[in-house]
C-alpha cells in the first residue's frame, strides 16, 4: 500500500474509532420511548409490498428510516444493541463523509481531517446517534452529504462528469425520502457556485431545485394529515429569527467560537462557507412553536459547519505555533476529546437511562403479569405505552387499561405507576 494511502486508511480507521468511543456506552442502552410506535409502523409501512399504502401517507418522506427499521427487526427482533450499532455505523460513514468533503477547495483535507475528528465525537449533535428513532437524521446527512460531494465531482469536470451527476441526482432523491428537510441541500448546493468556474455549470442545479420543489409541495400536500402540522409543532408565524439566532449561538458555543476566533484572519473564506451550512441546515427546523431549543438530533446536519470551522480553528492553531505546534495541538486535542466524551459518557447517558426508565419499567411487568395491566399514571402518552407492551413484551395493546371502572370489570391482574426516582 503506498503512503498516502496508508495515511488515508490509518486516519479513517481512527475516526472510526474515535465515534466508537465517544458513543460506546449507547451499545448498553435500552430502546427509548419513541422506538416503539415507530417499528410497529415501520413493520406495517416498510415492507417492500407495502410500498403503495406507504406513498399514500405522511410517511412517505420517512421512507428509508422505515425500510432501515423494518429490515432491522425481521433480522434481529427487539434487542436493542444491532439498533445502536447500525447507529454508530452511519455516524461513522458520515465522518468520513466530513473529512471527503476536503474535495472542496476551499477547504482542504487537512481542514476537513481536524473538521472530522470533532464531528466524531462532538457531544452538540449526539441525539441523532443515541436515539435510533432519529436515524431518519443520519440517513439523511449519509444520502445528501454524499450527493453534495458528487456534485464537486460534477463541477470539477473530467471523464466521469455524468456518472457523478447521475450519483447526485440519486443521493439527493434518497435524502428527499429519508426527512423532510432535506430539501435545504436543494440550497447547499448553490456553496460551490460561489467560485466563477464552477457558475458555468449553473444551470445543472435546476433538476436539484425541481425536485425540493416537488418535496416541498407534497409536505405542503399532505399538511391535513402530518401530526407536526396539526399539533402546532411547526408554524411559519414561529419566532423564526429568535430561534434560528439563538440555536445558532448554541451551535457554535464554544468550540465553534474559539475556531472562529483562531481562523477567522486566514481562513475567512473556509470560514464563511462553513457559517453559510449551518445556517442552511438550521434553517428547516426555525420554525418550531413548542420551544426555541432546536432538539439535538436536528442540529446534525448544521454541526458538520462547525465542526469545519473547529478544523479551521486547529488549522490556524498549528500554522501559529509552528515549534510546538504538536506540543499546542495535542493539547487542545486532547481537551476537547475529554471535553465532548466525558460529557456523553456521563450526563448524556444518564439522561437516555433516565429516558428509557418508564417503558422499561412497563415492558419488565407486562413480561411477568398474565393479563391486562392498569395502568394509573404514565409520563408518556398512551400509544407509546400499548406499542411498548405490545412490541417489547408480545402483549396486545389492548392489554393496557386506563380507566379504574375497567380495570374493576375486566379483573386487572396488575397496577402501574411510573415515579421518577
Amino acid at each position: 500500500m503506498a503512503a498516502p494511502h496508508r495515511r488515508a486508511f490509518l486516519l479513517l480507521a481512527a475516526l472510526a474509532l474515535l465515534a466508537v468511543l465517544a458513543y460506546l456506552p449507547t451499545l448498553h442502552q435500552p430502546l427509548l420511548e419513541d422506538d416503539y410506535p415507530n417499528l410497529a409502523i415501520a413493520l406495517k409501512l416498510g415492507a417492500p409490498a407495502a410500498w403503495q399504502e406507504l406513498a399514500d401517507t405522511v410517511f412517505r418522506l420517512r421512507a428509508t428510516s422505515l425500510w432501515t427499521m423494518g429490515a432491522m427487526w425481521h433480522t434481529f427482533g427487539m434487542n436493542p444493541l444491532p439498533y445502536y450499532c447500525l447507529g454508530i455505523l452511519l455516524h461513522i460513514l458520515n465522518t468520513w463523509l466530513v473529512y471527503a468533503l476536503g474535495f472542496w477547495r476551499p477547504l482542504g483535507y487537512r481542514l476537513t481531517a481536524w473538521a472530522a475528528v470533532f464531528f466524531a465525537v462532538s457531544e452538540g449533535h449526539q441525539e441523532a446517534v443515541m436515539w435510533f428513532s432519529a436515524c431518519n437524521e443520519l440517513l439523511q446527512f449519509l444520502f445528501g452529504t454524499a450527493a453534495f460531494l458528487c456534485w464537486l465531482h460534477f463541477l470539477a469536470g473530467g471523464r466521469r462528469r455524468g456518472w457523478w451527476y447521475g450519483a447526485a441526482l440519486l443521493g439527493f432523491s434518497l435524502a428527499l425520502i429519508s426527512k423532510e428537510s432535506a430539501v435545504v441541500f436543494a440550497a447547499l448546493f448553490l456553496l460551490p457556485l460561489v467560485d466563477a468556474e464552477a457558475r458555468r455549470s449553473a444551470r445543472w442545479v435546476l433538476p436539484f431545485m425541481l425536485l425540493a420543489g416537488a418535496s416541498a409541495l407534497s409536505i405542503y400536500d399532505s399538511r391535513d394529515a402530518s401530526f407536526r402540522f396539526q399539533d402546532a409543532s411547526f408554524r411559519l408565524s414561529a419566532p423564526f429569527w429568535r430561534t434560528w439566532l439563538e440555536n445558532m449561538a448554541r451551535l457554535f458555543w464554544f468550540w465553534g467560537l474559539l475556531g472562529l476566533a483562531f481562523s477567522w484572519r486566514s481562513g475567512r473564506r473556509a470560514a464563511m462557507l462553513a457559517l453559510a451550512w449551518a445556517g442552511l441546515g438550521l434553517l428547516p427546523y426555525s420554525f418550531l412553536l413548542y420551544s426555541t431549543r432546536i432538539p439535538s438530533r436536528q442540529l446534525y446536519l448544521a454541526s458538520a459547519g462547525t465542526a469545519w470551522i473547529v478544523g479551521a480553528g486547529l488549522v490556524a492553531l498549528e500554522d501559529r505555533f509552528t515549534r510546538s505546534r504538536r506540543a499546542v495541538t495535542a493539547v487542545v486535542c486532547t481537551i476537547l476529546l475529554l471535553h465532548n466524551i466525558g460529557y456523553l459518557w456521563t450526563k448524556k447517558r444518564r439522561q437516555f437511562l433516565e429516558r428509557a426508565e418508564p417503558t422499561e419499567e412497563l415492558i419488565a411487568l407486562a413480561r411477568r403479569t398474565k393479563g391486562p395491566i392498569y395502568v394509573r399514571c404514565f409520563p408518556r402518552n398512551h400509544y407509546i405505552a400499548e406499542e411498548a407492551v405490545h412490541m417489547g413484551a408480545g402483549k396486545p395493546p389492548g392489554d393496557i387499561i386506563w380507566d379504574a371502572a375497567e380495570a374493576r370489570v375486566r379483573g386487572a391482574a396488575a397496577e402501574f405507576c411510573y415515579e421518577p426516582k
